[in-house]
């Protein structure tokens, strides 16, 4: 059988290798079959090695502290997304996917996990939680998201959100997802908001540098066409930090 959708692998020609590690974590609501997941019919051999999967019955699973359709995250959902949280709500069975990996010079592992949970919504899944971007999919918007011709494109794995800063006129661009390309965070302060679209593109771009296996260095400078000077790359962060779970690079945005 010919693949229904190949998705995409990702090479990384700027890969410098560093010791934080590649986290994913997906849950995937429905009534599954007992049949083999067919991801290779989207470029997957299946999900690689040090991920795994575990199936559940959802009424147990609410039972955990993290369980991701209670709290403020399911009134979240439940708001912004009806359709698919109802979907996951009602679903007998929730399965896992989730594990670490070392930093690797390419994303096939992504694309192999990602093909596992296409797979997985071909035989039952109606519905996809990426807690890593707070956001909840039902099995079409799942597909019309990531099942595109020639892939989907980096930024469709993240988020870039947009906060107000103290200062008025002044806002916070920063992401979320970057653990899945085992990289930091971004973190703009102190932009303008007439400047915010142009903050909001050298995020994109900072991403993909990041995403195709570049790395920042502590006082690193970065030349941005339209500003009057430098910015400058300042390292923080860390898995319990609470704004990315992530490590980060900020820049503060010139005066």
């Amino acid at each position: 059988m010919s693949p229904t959708m190949s998705l995409p692998a990702w090479a990384r020609p700027h890969w410098q290798p560093n010791d934080e590690e590649i986290l994913l974590q997906f849950y995937v609501f429905g009534n599954f079959e007992a049949v083999r997941v067919p991801s290779q019919d989207y470029g997957s051999p299946g999900l690689p090695e040090g991920i795994t999967s575990t199936n559940h019955h959802h009424h147990e699973l609410r039972a955990w502290e993290g369980y991701p359709l209670g709290g403020s995250m399911g009134k979240l959902f439940k708001e912004e997304a009806p359709e698919a949280y109802r979907a996951a709500v009602d679903a007998p069975q929730v399965l896992v996917v989730r594990g670490r990996l070392p930093d690797q010079p390419d994303t096939g592992y992504l694309r192999d996990v990602m093909g596992v949970i296409a797979g997985l919504l071909d035989i039952g899944g109606v519905a996809v939680l990426d807690p890593q971007i707070v956001s909840l999919f039902d099995a079409d918007g799942w597909r019309r998201r990531y099942l595109v011709p020639d892939g989907a494109p980096i930024r469709s794995h993240l988020l870039i959100l947009r906060d107000a800063e103290s200062e008025a006129g002044r806002s916070w661009i920063h992401t979320r997802g970057m653990r899945k390309f085992g990289r930091p965070d971004f973190s703009l302060r102190d932009v303008p908001d007439a400047q915010v679209n142009l903050a909001g593109s050298l995020c994109e771009r900072l991403v993909e540098l990041e995403v195709l296996g570049g790395r920042f260095q502590d006082g690193q400078q970065v030349e941005i066409p339209g500003l009057p000077e430098d910015l400058v790359a300042r390292l923080g962060g860390g898995p319990e930090h609470p704004d990315f779970n992530n490590s980060f690079v900020e820049f503060r945005w010139p005066v």
